[in-house]
């Protein structure tokens, strides 16, 4: 069963958030540009707030997420652990389990919501 897009499944840790669908997209980036600043503009964000999300996600769990190098002659770079691929994973199975646990109820929450007309634009 595909995902609800619907859904967002956040992971709380210490009250903030430690896992969500911005941070899992932001590695993803991360591992397929090499780069955090790459990553945050594929996804239209600040270099700083992705590199706020990185330091967040590396302090929040028990092994680092992401591990950065500091720029020279050929700038820097990111690389993504092996544990932060695990965890990535992990959280779309939790996402995929969490679609099919609400799909019966959604139905029928559904099927009491107006179908709203577009509006046309001006």
């Amino acid at each position: 069963m595909p995902r609800y897009p619907g859904l967002t499944l956040r992971v709380l840790g210490s009250g903030e958030p430690a896992m969500g669908p911005g941070k899992a997209a932001l590695i993803g980036q991360i591992e397929k540009t090499g780069s955090i600043s790459a990553a945050a503009r594929a996804m239209g964000m600040s270099y700083r707030r992705a590199w706020k999300l990185v330091d967040a996600l590396n302090e929040s769990f028990k092994e680092r997420v992401v591990l950065t190098t500091v720029g020279g002659k050929r700038g820097g770079g990111a690389q993504v652990t092996a544990f932060g691929r695990r965890l990535v994973r992990l959280y779309h199975k939790m996402e995929d389990k969490a679609s099919v646990a609400i799909a019966a109820d959604l139905g029928k929450f559904v099927a009491h919501q107006r179908k709203l007309a577009k509006r046309e634009s001006r």
